[in-house]
């Protein structure tokens, strides 16, 4: 009974520590003036499958959630969502949103972000600028590359596209299926 219990800790453990922490964007933009880092930005629509598929699956893998939690300040962020936020010196909102519709009209700040559909996963620098964007729902496997390559900086490394197929060819994948 010991040895189930035991194992039972264990497992609420190591999946309590595969979450990531997701912060609101005026969270992440405060912490940022603190210690500095990079901000994942998931955007995401309350109807939309593949991006819960992504919060389970790919946000929540061990690896990914581990790597965000310690290199940035991930925020998870409501493409058609009704608060208000201010950044930037701005207060966006969604003037179109509809309580109880299903689907609303996209967030002022979602369009800001040039993001047309979701979900769509953007990256900010340390000044909460666009670095950018990855349209489409991503396996835990095809996002791992991009989050040490943008929080290290080696982004400003890459000037063509075959530099960034050596990247990604020479990439040690620590998920192992």
């Amino acid at each position: 009974m010991k040895k189930i219990t035991y194992l039972f800790f264990l497992l609420i453990i190591s999946f309590a520590y595969s979450q990531v922490k997701w912060m609101t964007l005026e969270q992440a933009v405060e912490a940022q003036k603190n210690q500095p880092r990079k901000i994942l930005i998931d955007f995401y629509a309350d109807w939309c499958g593949p991006c819960k598929i992504m919060e389970k699956n790919t946000y929540n893998h061990p690896v990914i959630a581990k790597y965000l939690n310690e290199n940035y300040y991930p925020v998870k962020f409501n493409a058609e969502g009704k608060e208000s936020i201010t950044l930037f010196g701005r207060t966006f909102s969604n003037p179109g949103f509809e309580a109880g519709k299903r689907k609303n009209s996209m967030h002022e700040f979602t369009s800001f972000m040039n993001v047309n559909a979701v979900p769509t996963t953007v990256f900010l620098d340390e000044q909460s600028m666009p670095i950018t964007i990855l349209q489409g729902a991503l396996t835990a496997r095809e996002l791992e590359p991009y989050i040490p390559f943008i929080a290290n900086d080696d982004y400003k490394k890459i000037d063509t596209r075959e530099q960034w197929e050596n990247y990604q060819k020479k990439f040690k994948s620590g998920i192992k299926d």
